[in-house]
């Protein structure tokens, strides 16, 4: 399903040609990878490093207050990351757009390079990597996260776990994966004329995605921030919600785990010590 899709009944979008794809799917291989790249470089980097860049044991008394570079490096780390675990999951829409431009050529319309749209995509991902920046300072401050930017009290973990299994089974988490799991009827009802139309889709559709999956990314504060194998778990589960079969049974099964797991956290806190969250 991933790279597949229904023309709608009028045959008005035929299955598109690889020109339509190629160029896409080759930038987003490459901004996806040089991502993930430099995730795999700053996880090695912080093997024995704070958030802040100082040893972990200098740390393990008091937390310390970020400078701007602090706060720059982590903002980076995080809209990096995002860009990482979430371009992946937006190939769809973005096909459907490039091919959706290319009719338009065809007919003699007015068009605009795809990169826009899957520029604003990116951008609601960097609000939302602002916010996360912030939340991981307070948590650092209130002595909830460890130096390598894990949850440190498996009360706060289980409370995080079980607040993400509740909201797997709210409505606006389906609706907005009603709306990441329907490309064509967003990019043929939400289209807007022009660049700044298509930042704004892009942006908008980002909105949607962000609204179905912000929660997962919180999670990073229970398996840690730089987890390279939480990281991965759950981009692959945000790739299945959205885009497989099943898609909304998924998150409600995982809704039941994310529970399960954040049920045992709060009722036997050994355990938590048991995780693999280094």
């Amino acid at each position: 399903m991933l790279f597949s899709y229904p023309p709608p009944a009028d045959g008005t979008f035929a299955k598109p040609l690889w020109r339509d794809r190629i160029w896409p799917l080759a930038a987003i291989c490459v901004v996806a990878g040089t991502a993930w790249l430099y995730l795999a470089v700053t996880a090695a980097h912080m093997g024995g490093m704070s958030s802040t860049g100082m040893p972990t044991a200098a740390m393990a008394t008091a937390p310390v207050q970020w400078s701007v570079m602090d706060w720059a490096a982590m903002l980076t780390m995080w809209w990096v990351m995002m860009v990482a675990m979430m371009l992946p999951s937006a190939t769809q829409i973005i096909l459907v757009f490039s091919t959706v431009n290319r009719k338009r050529r065809d007919r003699g319309a007015s068009s605009v390079a795809t990169v826009i749209f899957g520029s604003g995509y990116l951008i609601a991902w960097g609000g939302f990597s602002v916010v996360a920046t912030a939340a991981q300072w307070g948590l650092e401050q209130a002595a909830l996260l460890t130096p390598m930017m894990a949850s440190g009290s498996s009360v706060f973990g289980g409370i995080l776990l079980i607040a993400a299994g509740i909201y797997q089974f709210t409505p606006l988490k389906h609706a907005c994966l009603h709306h990441c799991r329907s490309p064509f009827d967003f990019v043929l009802n939400r289209w807007r004329e022009g660049k700044g139309g298509a930042l704004a889709m892009g942006i908008e559709h980002g909105l949607f995605c962000l609204g179905c999956c912000w929660v997962m990314m919180a999670l990073l504060f229970v398996f840690g921030v730089m987890n390279l194998l939480w990281i991965a778990t759950l981009s692959v589960l945000v790739l299945i919600e959205k885009a497989m079969p099943g898609g909304p049974w998924i998150a409600r099964a995982g809704g039941v785990a994310m529970l399960a797991v954040g049920s045992v956290l709060l009722m036997a806190p050994e355990i938590f010590d048991a995780l693999p969250l280094s």
